[in-house]
């Protein structure tokens, strides 16, 4: 879902709508973002971790679906999430 892209250059901050903004849907993409990344790296090492998998699974899912809340309310705010976060779509 996502290119090669380091977790740190992933700065949840820049997806902020204003100071304080912890529930737009721009700034939950980018935190889950780095949260899929950190786990996704955690998963090649523990290749049996079938828990943590679900619970990445469930992460991938819930992106998905404020994507497609953003893409429905704003192109511009989703275009600059996939462009910034490294996401094809």
């Amino acid at each position: 879902m996502y290119t090669a892209m380091s977790e740190n250059t992933i700065n949840p901050q820049d997806y902020r709508l204003h100071e304080g903004d912890t529930g737009s849907a721009d700034y939950q993409v980018a935190v889950l973002t780095k949260r899929i990344i950190e786990l996704t790296e955690h998963l090649k090492i523990h290749k049996k971790d079938f828990a943590s998998r679900r619970g990445l699974l469930s992460m991938v899912a819930n992106r998905r679906k404020l994507l497609d809340y953003l893409k429905k309310q704003s192109p511009e705010r989703y275009q600059k999430c996939l462009t910034g976060l490294g996401l094809r779509r």
